[in-house]
Parts: C-alpha cells; sequence; structure tokens
C-alpha cells in the first residue's frame, strides 16, 4: 500500500503543490557527503519537501551547508525557520544549534529544549513530529552517523505506517545510527547508501494501492 499522505489541514498549495508526503533525512558523521550523494538523485520534478538534518555545531553556518548542497542537488535548498510552509521539491536544512519540528498545518516550528542523545538539532524530535503531523505520509531515512538519534523517531514513524528506510550499516563510514535504528524501528528498506536516492526517487507518486 501506498501511504495515503498528510490528513492534516495544509496551507495554500505552492506552485509545485501541496505535499502527500514529508521526507525527512538524518545523518551524523559522514552525513555530509551521504547527503550530497542521496540528494543528487533525486530529479527536478521530485514532488515532496525533503527535510535534510546533519547533526552541526551552533556555529555553523546553514547557508554554507546550503552552498556545498546546492551543486550535487536538482532542487533548490533553503534553511528551515520558524512557521515556513512546507512545500514540494524543495530541500530544506535543519538549522543548527535548535531542534527542527513540522507542525500539524505542515509547517515549521523550532524549538531550543535540551538536547536529545546529546545532538540538538535531533533525528528524533524531528522524526516523531513528523509522524504525528502526517502519520502514513512520513517517510524517514537514516544515514550513516555515531550515535542512537534517530532510532526512537524512525519507530515512531513506522508505528504510524510511514515508510522507514536505513542505510546498510556495513555501508556506512558511522555505522552506529543505522544499526541502533534497525536493532529498535527495523526498516522497510535497508539499502546501500548509492541504492538510497534512487529508492526516493522511485517512489510512486499517487496515492492508492
Amino acid at each position: 500500500m501506498v501511504p495515503p499522505g498528510c490528513t492534516a489541514a495544509v496551507p495554500p498549495a505552492s506552485r509545485r503543490g501541496a505535499p502527500r508526503r514529508v521526507l525527512a533525512i538524518a545523518g551524523s558523521a559522514g552525513g555530509l557527503e551521504a547527503l550530497k550523494l542521496v540528494l543528487g538523485a533525486l530529479p527536478a520534478d521530485f514532488p515532496w519537501p525533503v527535510i535534510a538534518l546533519l547533526h552541526t555545531s551552533a556555529g555553523y553556518r546553514d547557508t554554507w551547508l546550503g552552498t556545498l548542497l546546492e551543486p550535487c542537488c536538482a532542487l533548490p535548498v533553503r534553511e528551515a525557520h520558524a512557521r515556513l510552509p512546507l512545500e514540494g521539491g524543495i530541500v530544506y536544512l535543519a538549522p543548527a544549534g535548535y531542534h527542527l519540528l513540522v507542525e500539524h498545518d505542515l509547517r515549521f516550528s523550532l524549538s531550543v529544549d535540551e538536547k536529545v542523545s546529546y545532538v540538538r538539532p535531533s533525528a528524533d524530535v524531528l522524526f516523531e513530529s513528523l509522524a504525528e503531523a502526517c502519520g502514513a505520509g512520513a517517510v524517514g531515512v537514516i544515514l550513516t552517523g555515531a550515535n542512537e538519534d534517530g532510532a526512537a523517531g524512525l519507530a515512531a514513524i513506522r508505528a504510524r505506517g510511514g515508510l522507514g528506510i536505513v542505510q546498510d550499516p556495513r555501508d556506512a563510514r558511522a555505522p552506529q545510527m543505522p544499526q541502533a535504528a534497525l536493532q529498535l524501528a527495523g526498516a522497510d528498506q535497508v539499502l546501500r547508501l548509492d541504492q538510497i536516492g534512487p529508492a526516493l526517487a522511485a517512489l510512486p507518486r499517487t496515492a492508492g494501492p
């Protein structure tokens, strides 16, 4: 079954249309190079919002991260900020030093609550909010990383019928994040890094079976 998408009230559609799905991709050690490869496989007409979260220090300028990712990506890259509505076909970057959440109206919110798994932004916080907001329309992807962040969040996504994709730990520069995700949440697909972008690009673009 293809996830039926979000049921929450959605702000007015952008020129690319209101999202039916929302993808969130998280990584840590080795994550930048991994993210470049995944995003580089998404076509320019990719229809859903993509949220990219890397564990970065609060002093790290997100504009520099966007500068590094944009040449690899056919989609526009933007920094997420509070109350910004999600639009299809855009990559949103989680800002350093804040937890990033997706609200039920499919707008972003930011939090400076305590770190989770020693990090902020936390994939657990983002994924859990996405599960609440989008239910079966949520797609969570765990890439290489050196802690356990994202495992509980991926479990929340899968518990609500969303899709969980995890990089094969044997293929990861730092296997701890994907290993923790598999142990706690399991996965719908366990893929090599070079398979993840094409798998996302191949997701069915219409609701229904």
